[in-house]
């Protein structure tokens, strides 16, 4: 089965020397912070409010990440977000991490975003705008 994946957004990140471990390379916890990043510069695209106060909004029900090349400072990542197919409430997104000016994956990720109502804690369906992002070729 083909899955369908949709690049919407990409930025860039300077790696912090403070982002290393005692191993020398970025700790596997920044990585996650690299993609939460994208995520939210994207959002925050569409206008969405990300502060704690607002009335509806995406929560991460899963996240996963392949590690396959250790990224070290100093240097610069960028992250490219991909969607899959939207469903009612919720978005697969992927991200593809390298460093600028070189073509090679150094990790890979994926979480499933799933848009609720914080009063209730119910999920709710998608904005149009974001499901459109999604879908639109």
């Amino acid at each position: 089965m083909e899955h369908h994946r949709k690049l919407v957004y990409s930025n860039r990140m300077p790696i912090r020397w403070g982002d290393q471990d005692a191993m020398g390379h970025v700790n596997n916890t920044v990585y996650f912070r690299y993609m939460e990043q994208t995520r939210i510069e994207w959002l925050e695209s569409f206008g969405f409010d990300t502060a704690i106060t607002q009335t509806e909004g995406p929560v991460i029900v899963n996240a996963s990440c392949t590690f396959l090349v250790p990224l070290t400072y100093p240097g610069t990542v960028e992250c490219r977000m991909s969607c899959g197919t939207p469903g009612r409430s919720s978005v697969p997104t992927y991200y593809e991490l390298r460093l600028v000016g070189d073509d090679t994956l150094y990790a890979e990720g994926a979480a499933k975003l799933v848009w609720i109502n914080p009063s209730t804690g119910k999920s709710i369906p998608l904005p149009e705008a974001l499901r459109a992002s999604c879908l639109q070729p």
